[in-house]
């Protein structure tokens, strides 16, 4: 705690890596806590894991027993809306509402001028001429005209919502005292709203500018126009807010979907539609640029779908190729082929400038009671959206993506174009810079250096605390099974030795295992091989579709069963299998991302950014690094405090010692936890597990037979 409130006080970000169960959350926040108490400034706590945002609540919830905090705990509009409206339409109902509520103050302040100017005439009238010159009486016939039309406005109000209505009208006292009376889960200030009639959301905007600690999502922070809204509701600067990530290995791939722009073929057809409703002179060009972008990109995804491949695209989005490597890419080509208009970067401005004009004419409408929806404008996205992929397609960072897609209602295949953004430092280094400090925690940050290169800071502390329970209650071992290299994965001799592998380990845990594997297709290929042994006791099968908080809750009211699950699942971080809930964690085989173009494109992306700090800097941070991270999570689901004790497999030959060549990622580890590798043969594992067991008193009864 010490060295992260000495890097606040100089204003130095921290990279702050602690193995799972250590405290690294009151490590941070305590003493950016105490800092910004000190300061006057604001500590905001994020994650994108709902698992943590649940257990930072009770984190501040024992701050506050012990040195009472004003927090906020807070989550995006639509988990909180009690009517149940988007984005949009809650802003312009929130407009409309408030302006019902000035108009009825008005009222209030008109009527009581009335009542002074008609005091005022009747005295005139009584004490001889006070009033004889009319003035009274013209102004109160104004005051009069005012009112009728002020009472005509409000009497034809709609679009209202009743409970920002009550927030505006009611007394929220209660509601503050009640909310800063303890730290409050969104889903109780819902309920709690819910019942006396009032918008929670809004009430926690409204409080939060008198907070010192605030919990959300990631997007609050790396959405750079969330980011300058939310720090406008906390009422402070940038460099008065303190940031502090979980499970920040997780923030790269986070501001990459954050920076990342979409449009689709439906926009853009909505779009044209617009268009063709207005007179507007400036409908001409920006059809022109629109109806060229639109054609290419229908044109496109027709040429990039092979023989027979249109029929296998189904409701998930598929890309299809479009970069060249010596030219734009062929959506950008196709679209010059066809455009015939007066200049792009002109016709989009034009478009731009109609797309606001009638944004600003569908809130009016709506406002106004015209309309009962608020209508969405499609033109104002989509002239914004071509015109950042003429500036941007060619840049380094920004790749050009097409996809398609099947729409389950009229079972037709619709494009989308995209701007992948392959390196995000672009998204976090600006907001890095503009905050007083920031903290970024996890269990697997190392090696830092990559760390601070993706994501753009700029000399942070680093600190590194390894997993300092004792070691006589762990055992990490690297099983030279073969390695499953995608081309070996289908051989009967590897399945073979792997599952062998795999029976022995449920076998020889004294309780559950947690079984992890590169995709659900391997982890349901090996449940599907050993479901037969009834020696294995209860074998799950998580996959993409099962509720996996349902499946969790399985395993840990069993105590012989095995979850079957892949390392690019939710299981495998921000997951805690404490105690009995789990014994033995494996992780089968290296789990590299699939390497799609979009991994190819980020690989390529970091090479050029990254050309001097290593020479195959694209694999390295892209690809390995990531990797091991993920793999060093899942065996961090196990062994959460100093009395927990349990086995931790890797199974794969290039975990090992061997000479695997540039195939070996042993050496990607920490070195403390390359220490704790133990090389074993597969035949060798059960000993060695049942002897470790054996050691704790682990067994019920007798181990059971090699």
């Amino acid at each position: 705690m010490d060295r992260v409130g000495n890097a606040l006080a100089r204003g130095q970000d921290v990279l702050l890596e602690g193995a799972p169960g250590t405290g690294k959350t009151l490590s941070a926040l305590v003493p950016a806590l105490a800092h910004a108490r000190e300061h006057d400034r604001t500590v905001v706590i994020t994650t994108n894991v709902h698992q943590q945002m649940r257990q930072f609540v009770e984190d501040a919830r024992a701050i506050n027993e012990t040195e009472p905090i004003r927090a906020s705990v807070f989550k995006g509009k639509s988990s909180m809306c009690h009517i149940d409206v988007d984005y949009q339409e809650c802003q312009t109902l929130r407009d409309t509402t408030r302006s019902l509520v000035e108009d009825q103050n008005d009222k209030q302040q008109l009527e009581r001028r009335l009542d002074d100017l008609t005091d005022e005439m009747r005295d005139g009238g009584s004490g001889g001429g006070g009033g004889g010159d009319g003035s009274a009486a013209e102004a109160r016939q104004a005051v009069a005209d005012e009112l009728e039309s002020l009472e005509s406005n409000i009497e034809g109000a709609t679009n209202v919502c009743e409970h920002y209505l009550n927030n505006l009208t009611a007394d929220t006292d209660e509601f503050f005292s009640w909310l800063f009376r303890d730290v409050r889960r969104p889903d109780e200030v819902y309920e709690y709203a819910e019942r006396q009639g009032l918008c929670g959301y809004e009430l926690l905007k409204e409080g939060m500018e008198d907070v010192e600690l605030v919990v959300c999502n990631y997007h609050h922070l790396l959405d750079p126009q969330i980011r300058e809204q939310f720090f406008r509701w906390l009422d402070r600067e940038p460099e008065d807010v303190i940031t502090v990530f979980d499970e920040a290995h997780n923030v790269e791939s986070a501001a990459r979907d954050h920076a990342s722009e979409a449009l689709t073929e439906n926009t853009l057809e909505s779009a044209l539609s617009e268009l063709e409703e207005t007179d507007d002179s400036r409908a001409e060009p920006a059809e022109n640029v629109l109806r060229a972008f639109t054609d290419a990109l229908r044109a496109t995804c027709e040429d990039g779908l092979g023989f027979g491949e249109r029929e296998r695209v189904g409701e998930n989005w598929y890309d299809l190729s479009v970069a060249n490597e010596d030219r734009r890419d062929d959506l950008t080509l196709a679209f010059l082929e066809r455009y015939e208009g007066r200049g792009i970067r002109a016709e989009c401005d034009l478009a731009l400038q109609l797309g606001k004009r009638l944004d600003e004419e569908y809130e009016d409408a709506y406002r106004d009671g015209e309309t009962t929806s608020r209508r969405e404008c499609q033109l104002l996205p989509a002239a914004s959206f071509v015109s950042a992929w003429m500036d941007g397609g060619g840049e380094l960072g920004q790749h050009p993506m097409v996809s398609v897609r099947r729409d389950a209602g009229t079972d037709e295949v619709y494009g989308r174009a995209e701007l992948y953004t392959c390196i995000p430092r672009e998204v976090t280094a600006a907001l890095f810079d503009e905050v007083y400090a920031s903290v970024l925690m996890s269990a697997t940050l190392r090696p830092f250096d990559v760390t601070q290169d993706v994501l753009g800071l700029n000399s942070p502390a680093t600190l590194a605390y390894g997993l300092e329970y004792p070691e006589e209650n762990r055992r990490t071992y690297s099983v030279s099974t073969p390695a499953l290299f995608a081309s070996e994965r289908d051989e009967p001799d590897t399945q073979e030795t792997v599952a062998s592998t795999l029976s022995d380990v449920i076998r020889f845990t004294p309780g559950n295992s947690l079984l992890f594997f590169p995709s659900y297709s391997e982890a349901e290929r090996y449940h599907e091989l050993l479901s037969g042994d009834p020696e294995l006791g209860t074998l799950l099968l998580d996959g993409s579709d099962p509720d996996t908080e349902e499946l969790r809750k399985r395993l840990v009211e069993s105590d012989d069963a095995a979850l079957f699950t892949s390392l690019w699942g939710t299981l495998a971080e921000g997951v805690s299998f404490d105690g009995d809930a789990a014994r033995t964690v494996a992780v089968v085989g290296v789990p590299y991302p699939h390497l799609s173009e979009r991994m190819e494109a980020v690989q390529d992306a970091y090479d050029r950014a990254f050309a001097e700090r290593s020479r195959d800097a694209g694999w390295e941070y892209a690809v390995e690094i990531p990797t091991v991270r993920k793999t060093r999570q899942a065996l961090g689901r196990v062994i959460r405090s100093p009395d927990d004790f349990g086995v931790r497999l890797l199974l794969d030959k290039r975990y090992t010692n061997a000479d695997m060549g540039k195939y070996s990622v042993r050496g990607t580890f920490p070195p403390e936890e390359r220490e704790e590798l133990i090389d074993i043969r597969p035949d060798k594992l059960k000993f060695a597990m049942m002897n470790f067991y054996s050691d704790h008193d682990a067994y019920s009864g007798s181990p059971p037979e090699p």
